[in-house]
C-alpha cells in the first residue's frame, strides 16, 4: 500500500477496478490507486470477490447512475445471463424494479431466479413486438438487439448500451435519452455491493475459473460469447 493511503489498512483483504486507461489486472502483481479498491464480501473467497467488480459496477451505474431509475420503474434487461446481465437482474429486484430480461433458453431459468418478472427467450419472440414504453433499457449486446430497442422505450426514457454506441440523433428523433458508458472506478459503489452480497441479496456467478498461465484461453471463450456468468483468472491456487 502506497504511503499516505489512508482508506484501508495494511494486510485487509480487498478487492477493486482498475480504471481503463491503465494497464490490466491479468498479472501477479498490480499497482493500483487505494481509491479505487475496497474491502472485499467477508462472505466470499478471492475467486468469487473477483467477479464482481467489472459487471457490478457496470450494471449498477448503467442502471443507476445513468437510467437513474427507483422503485416501480420498468426497465428491460439485455442479455440477462451474462456478466453484466445476472447482477443487473439481482440489482434491479433489490431496487424494487420491474425487470423484463432477454437471454437464451438456457438461461431463461437463470433469469427468472435471479428477479426478473418477465423472461423472454429472444431465439423464439422478438421483444420489440411485446415490450412497449419501459423507462429504461440495459444494453449488454448490440447491434440488432440495440436498434430494435430504441422503439420500446417511453418518451423521456434512457438507453443505456455497453457495447455500442448510442448516437445523439437517433436518441433525439425517438425523444429519449441515449447513453454509451464506460464503467467507472468507484469506491463507494464496491463497498455498498459488498454490503448487498453479505446480507444475501446479491451473488456473482462464476462459469469458470482459470489460471493465470490459461488467460488467452479464457478470454477467448469470453469473447465468444453466451457464457453464463463470469470467468475469472486464478493468480495462485
Amino acid at each position: 500500500m502506497a504511503s499516505g493511503a489512508t482508506e484501508l489498512s495494511l494486510g485487509e483483504e480487498v478487492y477493486g477496478l482498475l480504471n481503463f486507461w491503465r494497464d490490466g489486472a491479468a498479472a501477479e502483481y498490480v499497482a493500483a490507486r487505494a481509491s479505487d479498491m475496497a474491502p472485499k464480501p467477508e462472505s466470499l473467497d478471492f475467486v468469487h470477490s473477483a467477479a464482481i467488480p467489472l459487471s457490478g459496477l457496470t450494471a449498477w451505474q448503467g442502471l443507476f447512475d445513468h437510467a437513474k431509475l427507483s422503485q416501480g420503474d420498468r426497465v428491460l434487461i439485455h442479455g440477462a445471463g451474462g456478466g453484466v446481465g445476472t447482477f443487473a437482474v439481482q440489482l434491479a429486484r433489490w431496487k424494487g424494479l420491474k425487470v423484463t430480461a432477454t437471454c437464451s433458453k438456457l438461461n431463461t431459468d437463470l433469469a427468472k431466479e435471479l428477479g426478473a418478472d418477465e423472461v423472454i427467450d429472444y431465439a423464439k419472440t422478438r421483444f420489440d413486438e411485446v415490450v412497449k414504453g419501459v423507462d429504461a433499457v440495459l444494453d449488454t449486446v448490440g447491434g440488432d438487439t440495440l436498434e430494435r430497442s430504441w422503439g420500446v422505450l417511453r418518451r423521456g426514457g434512457t438507453l443505456v448500451t455497453i457495447v455500442d454506441d448510442a448516437p445523439a440523433e437517433k436518441a433525439a428523433a425517438f425523444g429519449v435519452q441515449g447513453v454509451s458508458m464506460l464503467v467507472q472506478p468507484s469506491r463507494s459503489e464496491l463497498m455498498e455491493l459488498a454490503r448487498l452480497v453479505d446480507a444475501g441479496k446479491l451473488g456473482p456467478i462464476v462459469r469458470d475459473v482459470f489460471p493465470l498461465s490459461r488467460a488467452k484461453e479464457a478470454y477467448q471463450k469470453g469473447l465468444a460469447g453466451h457464457n453464463r456468468g463470469k470467468l475469472v483468472l486464478s493468480v495462485s491456487d
